[in-house]
């Protein structure tokens, strides 16, 4: 089509450089030789304009194709809203699990501080080789959410390679296994592909990998890096330690900041005066207190043993259901951004059609007055 790359962002205001009402330019210039004599200024407010050249059919072919992919985008949002309701309920419905293995581990710990154990998973050696777990998402079509725990990647890279610190990758996701795959100098362990619905299963084949490499010491260290859900409108790309574990089952980021979230928010997708609208609640969940004066029948060091991989597979899962949950507010957030730009670029268009449409009818009137006027 000879107007679909013009059109995008024609401007219905008239040059100040034309007089005549009926001519429509670009305001757009990505290019522009000054001339010699010309000063900085100048040049600074002179643009180079060039004609709309699109006839009023075509003109109406994009108006359509513009409709068509607003209502396009607009499915699209909400249907990624309806979904981060329910990745954020798999959030919340397995938090109270987490906090009072928490709370068991953290009493086994106390338990134990006079003891010599020997843990393997808790267990923390010179690191010579660090292994990355890195989780994105499987699609496209969420603004800027891949890139940037991509990017986070590589900056943990760069860094420790200027340490002098080997590393391998374990990818989770196709965009991570695309990327990566297409670079061979960078070391990968393994491909995973993530799922529509996070599981204990698909945490589980991570979670034997990552337990197969760090006690056969084939690394020392074992990191998580995914994005955390924050808000709708915010994720922040996180990294913290998977392995060793903390003995009170505390999750830390490289720096030892505990990266456990407090409260959660929840989003519900209603209608309010007749438009969809996003409600956010303030949800905490209670944990029990533990009973300081339990007893456990077995060794603590057997259930120690027993529950630090149960831990590690729960910090797993937990990790890929923040990540997708992050990854369906950005595509909703990234498909409003859209629906909004065709909204804009459609009256832009309309603008234009009409204001072609008038000229053309103007022109018809005159010709007709100067043929009449010729015949008198």
């Amino acid at each position: 089509m000879a107007c679909s790359n013009l059109t995008m962002w024609a401007s219905s205001k008239t040059s100040l450089s034309d007089a005549s009402p009926l001519s429509f330019r670009s305001s757009v210039s990505p290019f522009q030789i000054p001339s010699p004599n010309s000063s900085p200024s100048s040049t600074s407010r002179t643009t180079s304009v060039s004609p709309v050249q699109c006839n009023l059919r075509e003109l109406r072919t994009r108006i359509e194709s513009v409709k068509n992919t607003q209502k396009i985008t607009e499915a699209m949002k909400l249907v990624a809203a309806a979904k981060v309701r329910r990745a954020q309920e798999a959030v919340v419905n397995g938090r109270p699990f987490s906090e009072t293995l928490v709370e068991v581990l953290y009493n086994i710990n106390e338990q134990l501080q006079t003891e010599d154990v020997d843990a393997p998973l808790t267990k923390v050696r010179p690191v010579k080789k660090v292994a990355l777990v890195v989780v994105t998402g499987d699609r496209g079509l969420c603004g800027g959410f891949n890139n940037q725990i991509l990017k986070k990647a590589e900056n943990r890279m760069k860094d420790l390679k200027a340490l002098g610190i080997e590393f391998t990758l374990i990818s989770v996701g196709k965009k991570g296994n695309t990327y990566f795959s297409r670079r061979p100098y960078i070391p990968v362990d393994r491909f995973l592909e993530g799922t529509n619905l996070p599981t204990a299963k698909e945490a589980q084949a991570i979670a034997d990998d990552v337990f197969s490499l760090f006690v056969s010491e084939e690394v020392d260290k074992v990191e998580l890096l995914y994005t955390k859900f924050v808000s709708l409108v915010k994720s922040d790309p996180v990294i913290h330690t998977l392995l060793p574990l903390s003995p009170k089952g505390e999750i830390c980021d490289i720096n030892g900041v505990c990266v456990d979230a407090a409260e959660d928010e929840f989003f519900r997708l209603t209608t309010k005066e007749g438009k969809l609208t996003v409600e956010r609640d303030i949800v905490r969940t209670a944990t029990p207190d533990f009973s300081p004066i339990l007893q456990f029948e077995q060794d603590p060091v057997q259930i120690l043993d027993a529950l630090l991989p149960l831990y590690l597979n729960s910090q797993i899962l937990k990790a890929l259901q923040e990540s997708l949950a992050s990854e369906l507010a950005a595509r909703m957030s990234a498909m409003s951004n859209a629906t909004d730009n065709a909204s804009e670029l459609k009256k832009t268009l309309s603008n234009v059609y009409n204001r072609r449409r008038q000229a053309k009818i103007t022109g018809e009137i005159l010709e007709i007055v100067a043929g009449a006027d010729a015949l008198v």
